[in-house]
């Protein structure tokens, strides 16, 4: 009989040409090719043609036009994935189910025409995903359009920033609703009644609106039955003083906006006489 048969001599004897594989660790050892980064996606990164074509592509906005142009401030409103530039006698005036954009250009210090930009967008804390993302997409595309030179700020409904703040030394008023509600300004002859709920304390009093009813009154702050034409001042028998004197500084403001066309009229809790203020509460004390 023959011989057993080595099984690797008999491979070889019959496959003499065939070639071993390298060693594991020769493979382990192979060194990957070298990617060159002006062949990717990445190679306009942070160049000047990519900043370049940002801001080409944020001055098609309509809404951009001469924004940023002068001292002052400026407010968008987010509307449907779009913005829409926010009435300036509205200036101050928030609803909790929208997000804005608000745009304060000055001058820099010293002796310079120079200017410089602060850009917040403010959420309602009632505002959609939507709505807060394209807020924010917006306030990225705007700064680009600056140049990059803003300084970034998001507000939160009743969390804002002490600078936010300061644009409204006449307070802050946050309506109920939002675009999604389907609220557009009107005129004060079109007004339907609402209640603002003016409540806190030195420097951080704000007014909400609330629903517009007596059940909503207390008698530990201050309210605001807003009326259009009529405006009416309701102090608390334990009000603050600076809740009255915030109450009486909106109510002021609202009258201002209207062309001072509005009757302001004053009431404390105890004074039950004033029919008209009692019916857009939807009571009876007449």
């Amino acid at each position: 009989p023959p011989p057993p048969c080595n099984t690797s001599c008999c491979f070889f004897t019959v496959f003499s040409s065939y070639q071993l594989p390298p060693p594991l660790t020769s493979l382990i050892m192979l060194k990957p090719k070298q990617i060159d980064i002006a062949d990717s996606n990445l190679a306009l990164f942070g160049s000047e043609t990519e900043k370049n074509v940002k801001k080409a592509s944020a001055a098609t906005e309509e809404q951009w036009v001469g924004a940023g142009s002068k001292a002052g401030l400026q407010i968008w409103r987010v509307e449907k994935f779009k913005i829409v530039a926010w009435p300036e006698d509205a200036y101050g005036e928030f609803h909790s189910g929208d997000a804005y954009i608000c745009l304060h250009t000055y001058k820099k210090k010293g002796d310079t025409d120079a200017l410089a930009w602060d850009v917040h967008f403010w959420i309602g804390s009632e505002a959609t995903q939507d709505e807060a993302g394209t807020a924010a997409y917006k306030t990225v595309e705007l700064d680009t359009l600056l140049d990059d030179a803003p300084v970034q700020y998001r507000e939160v409904q009743g969390h804002e920033s002490d600078l936010f703040l300061s644009y409204f030394p006449k307070g802050i008023v946050y309506l109920a609703g939002g675009v999604e509600s389907g609220f557009r300004h009107v005129e004060p002859e079109q007004y339907r009644a609402r209640l603002l709920h003016v409540k806190g304390a030195r420097d951080n009093v704000f007014a909400s609106e609330v629903p517009c009813k007596v059940d909503s009154l207390n008698s530990g702050d201050c309210f605001i039955v807003d009326g259009g034409l009529q405006i009416y001042v309701w102090k608390g028998a334990k009000a603050s003083g600076d809740e009255m004197i915030q109450a009486a500084q909106i109510a002021n403001a609202l009258k201002d906006e209207r062309g001072g066309k509005p009757e302001v009229v004053r009431l404390d809790e105890a004074q039950e006489d004033e029919a008209t203020f009692w019916k857009m509460l939807g009571a009876d004390k007449a």
